[in-house]
């Protein structure tokens, strides 16, 4: 009897040591579940976590061990694992997600887990907002005391845009001294007429057809001047101020925010600041463009911040500031997308403005629109705007050492010089150009190809001033110029070199006011004449011919320039901008 209890009671034990093995085996299984295969006890080379913001966990962070390769996106649990990495050492393990500061804390490899909590920044816009300074230097100045890009965006267009003698010349209608042109002749329907050359003449101006317009120019290059909501175009611009103004009653309409006379912050151009604050472009999705009624910082997003608070986007995710005593920076993918540049970059002129459309208006900066257009806007094989202006130049500090900035691979800094039209080196690299000269038919025939191999969009981009002159000289042994037979000569407008043989690249405005062409008035009804820029990875041919020389050698002299404004608008203002050599090449035949 007793061996009998004594089975059963052995049997009981079995059951039981059985039970609680097969409950240890399911907690562990669900376990695993639970955190989609990862383990809750970092092994040796491993750390990890849990990433945390003030509700709960959170799913989806981007979890990185500073300046390295090794991340981790966080599960449904916020837990997460790193590994890789050498047992025992201390590192600094950041986390980011959209919406949120980036987090930062240390960890020992191997040791306990971690906890990183994100903080959500403010997600309005305070357009009342006063622009940063720290250590009582004001705007981007104070950025210069930290990060070397910023004497390269002093340097920059974009940092220059509210002081551009160009643009402020032909904003007022005076020269670069400041000498006006009388205001423009009407007729009796009040339509502005040619000017009259005979008398003094500096050249049109938007102030002098709209003397009580502020216009969207402040919304490309002084963006930080207006201290009003950047939803409401037509605060902006000040039209209804004057047309609809007998409406208002009460009410004070905008005048709209002028890009001249400006000081402090609003005379930043585009600011440090401004850019970093920017989270989105508003884009069409049928279009992939912006809104044409949405000029520049009309169509951004920003996230100007409420007293008390501040905040940076930037393209680094592992960005650490232990010395600053509130979070203040966050990762924005987006700010590598050319979508980016678009709001600047895409500009629609004149026509009647509606609902988030221009109805009969002119396509006249259309960089982004070109690039969208050409096999660069391709995700897998392209490049973006940023690829090729902001370039990595081989500095490897994003933040001056002594300030505390760790050293990165230089492919994630880039540069804030923004190379552009002004670039020798940049316009040289976007173009290619081929020539050969034989005789045919008793005739020297010269063909030319110009390709654009180099740029993103059409060359030349953006401002209608600039166009690029082909110019073909065929001259004997001793330099005398040989009869020309065929092939096209350059247009009156291309000043010097008018009546010689050669081609033109350019977007050609005709004023529908005054019937003057070119113009860069284009504020006014403006139509497009001809259009005969380049395309991305398009070639222009042209083919000339001449008398062969009666004997003797042949020489074949093949210009590629680009200029910034045509001659006459250059004379008028006062400009000096010399024509820049992009290609060129000399043939000689036989």
């Amino acid at each position: 009897m007793k061996q009998i209890w004594r089975s059963i009671i052995a049997a009981i034990l079995f059951l039981g040591v059985l039970a609680i093995f097969s409950a240890l085996a399911l907690t562990t299984s669900t376990s695993v579940t639970a955190n989609s295969g990862r383990v809750a006890l970092a092994s040796d080379g491993a750390l990890s976590g849990q990433v945390v913001n003030s509700i709960g966990p959170v799913a989806g962070a981007l979890v990185k061990v500073q300046l390295t390769d090794i991340t981790d996106l966080s599960a449904q649990d916020g837990s997460f694992v790193l590994v890789g990495l050498t047992s025992g050492a201390t590192v600094t393990v950041t986390a980011w997600a959209a919406g949120y500061y980036i987090a930062w804390t240390t960890g020992v490899v191997g040791g306990d887990p971690i906890s990183l909590t994100l903080e959500a920044y403010y997600k309005g816009d305070n357009h009342q907002y006063e622009w940063f300074e720290q250590d009582g230097i004001e705007g981007s100045a104070s950025c210069g005391t930290c990060h070397p890009s910023y004497a390269e965006w002093q340097q920059d267009a974009h940092g220059n845009a509210a002081r551009n003698p160009r643009f402020l010349s032909m904003y007022m209608g005076t020269d670069v001294e400041g000498k006006r042109s009388p205001d423009p002749i009407k007729n009796n329907l009040g339509i502005p007429q040619p000017p009259d050359l005979t008398k003094p003449y500096f050249g049109p101006g938007f102030a002098l057809d709209y003397p009580n317009r502020a216009g969207n120019c402040a919304t490309c290059h002084t963006p930080a001047a207006g201290a009003i909501n950047n939803q409401q175009n037509c605060g902006w611009s000040g039209c209804h101020a004057t047309t609809t103004s007998q409406y208002a009653g009460d009410k004070v309409l905008d005048p709209g925010v002028f890009p001249i006379q400006l000081s402090g912050d609003a005379a930043e151009s585009i600011s440090c600041e401004f850019c970093h604050k920017t989270e989105k472009v508003y884009i069409n999705a049928k279009t992939g463009l912006p809104y044409e009624d949405s000029p520049g910082i009309l169509s951004m997003r920003l996230l100007r911040p409420q007293p008390g608070h501040d905040l940076f986007f930037g393209t680094l995710d592992d960005v650490v500031r232990p010395e600053l005593p509130a979070a203040r920076d966050s990762y924005l993918p987006f700010m590598e997308e050319s979508a980016f540049c678009a709001g600047c970059h895409h500009g629609v002129m004149g026509g009647v403005v509606g609902n988030m459309q221009v109805t009969g208006g002119v396509l006249v900066y259309s960089s982004f629109s070109e690039w969208l257009k050409s096999p660069y806007s391709d995700p897998e094989t392209g490049k973006t705007c940023q690829d090729c202006h902001m370039p990595s130049l081989g500095v490897q500090f994003v933040a001056f050492p002594e300030k505390g900035g760790p050293q990165r691979d230089a492919d994630q800094v880039h540069s804030h010089r923004m190379a552009g039209g002004y670039d020798e080196a940049l316009l040289q690299s976007a173009v290619s150009l081929d020539a050969d000269a034989r005789l045919v038919a008793g005739r020297l025939w010269v063909r030319v190809a110009v390709t654009n191999d180099g740029a993103g969009h059409h060359v030349p981009t953006d401002s209608p001033l600039r166009s690029l002159i082909l110019l073909v000289e065929a001259t004997d042994g001793a330099g005398q110029p040989l009869e020309r037979y065929s092939g096209a000569l350059l247009p009156a407008w291309a000043g010097a070199y008018s009546g010689q043989p050669g081609r033109l690249f350019a977007k050609t405005l005709r004023d529908q006011w005054t019937g003057e062409m070119p113009t860069g008035a284009y504020w006014r009804p403006v139509e497009v004449v001809s259009d005969t820029r380049i395309p991305a990875l398009a070639t222009r041919r042209s083919s000339f011919s001449f008398a062969p020389p009666a004997a003797g050698s042949s020489n074949i002299r093949i210009r590629l320039l680009y200029r910034r404004a045509w001659p006459d608008l250059q004379m008028w203002k006062g400009w000096d901008d010399p024509d820049i050599l992009m290609e060129e090449t000399v043939l000689k035949y036989p």
